[in-house]
């Protein structure tokens, strides 16, 4: 797939700052809720759980605050009903940005969101303003390791993935969505490790900015996830690691 954008890979790679700021356990444990509310608390059942818990642990949340998470996901315990709710806006330079948050307040949700949009010189869009400039796919990352690229792309493939695309610490797998748990199973049968499962937004029609509109795009990008409502970002821009270093 043409356009593959390394935010999300660096965005996992920033969750030790957001650990810092003390947003990383709130994000988990609502990933946590709502994987359990959508596919069951049993992690052997429930492939999303599991990776969730798994993000959970290396991030050091206690075992009671995810034993808790799970609980209040599939109603065993009372809590806040968090919904999956997606936003979409523009941001400088003419960049679309799809949001996706988990809230149990839509109010406030979108108050904050808006007010992040305005406060960094974007705009918050209605549904449909900017979806068409992205394909919603299912997306399997595995850690790179000792594994093979044309070994690990044929048995991809093989499980039905429709395209793998590789960096220096990871292959990402991208799939239909509804095949996305199909092709992890086979992944994993065969003894592949996977370290993120689940549905992303993939642009299909980037931009270039420029540098005064890249640095700005940055800041609106991380005033959106420093809201705790926000769990992912998406945007039709490479990010890179040069222009994180400018910024």
């Amino acid at each position: 797939m043409a356009g593959h954008s390394k935010w999300k890979n660096i965005r996992i790679r920033k969750g030790k700052q957001d650990a810092v700021r003390g947003k990383i356990f709130t994000k988990l444990s609502r990933e946590i809720i709502v994987a359990a509310k959508m596919g069951g608390g049993d992690i052997a059942m429930n492939p999303r759980l599991r990776v969730a818990v798994e993000k959970a642990r290396e991030n050091s949340v206690p075992a009671d605050n995810i034993k808790r998470s799970i609980a209040r996901g599939t109603g065993e315990i009372e809590g806040a009903d968090y919904e999956e709710i997606v936003y979409e806006g523009k941001g400088p330079g003419g960049s679309a940005i799809i949001l996706e948050c988990y809230s149990e307040n839509r109010n406030r949700t979108v108050a904050e969101v808006r007010h992040a949009f305005t406060k960094a010189g974007g705009s918050l869009g209605e549904n449909g303003s900017v979806a068409w400039q992205f394909k919603h796919v299912g997306q399997i990352v595995v850690d790179r390791g000792s594994l093979d690229e044309e070994e690990f792309t044929l048995l991809a493939l093989d499980a039905g993935a429709e395209d793998v695309v590789a960096d220096d610490e990871s292959f990402t797998v991208y799939t239909s969505s509804a095949d996305l748990h199909k092709v992890n199973n086979a992944l994993e049968a065969a003894g592949t490790k996977t370290s993120e499962v689940g549905l992303t937004f993939v642009a299909t029609n980037k931009i270039e900015l420029s540098e005064n509109d890249a640095a700005k795009l940055l800041n609106l990008l991380d005033a959106l996830e420093d809201l705790d409502d926000v769990q992912d970002t998406y945007v039709n821009v490479d990010i890179t690691e040069d222009m994180l270093q400018e910024a």
